[in-house]
């Protein structure tokens, strides 16, 4: 069984900055693609960016291009989200999902809460 956990997260003023990061335990063999999602209250959970195995391939949501970035270290199993220039709009639970190889499924952590508000 493979673990993902998400930290990070907290409450920030507009203009501020958070770094998320999310780390995958447990049976791993392999991980592939990497990514951030959020939910916000009401609305559906979106895709905020993604990374491949190698980090060649990089997408984000044009809502946070410039202001977010995703980075991961495949020795520790982690990846991160360094979101800058925080508007009240990325107020959203934040979560984490990998795709493990070795049993061919993804998984998602439990979220980590970011809120910008003054």
């Amino acid at each position: 069984q493979v673990q993902v956990v998400e930290s990070g997260g907290g409450l920030v003023q507009p203009g501020g900055s958070l770094r998320l990061s999310c780390a995958a335990s447990g049976t791993v063999f392999s991980i592939g693609n990497m990514g951030w999602y959020r939910q916000a209250p009401g609305k559906q959970r979106e895709l905020v960016a993604s990374i491949s195995t190698y980090g060649s391939n990089i997408n984000y949501a044009d809502s946070v291009k410039g202001r977010f970035t995703i980075s991961r270290d495949n020795v520790k199993r982690t990846v991160y989200l360094q979101m800058n220039s925080l508007k009240p709009d990325d107020t959203a639970v934040y979560y984490c999902n990998i795709w493990e190889s070795g049993s061919g499924r993804d998984y998602w952590g439990q979220g980590t809460q970011v809120t910008v508000s003054s």
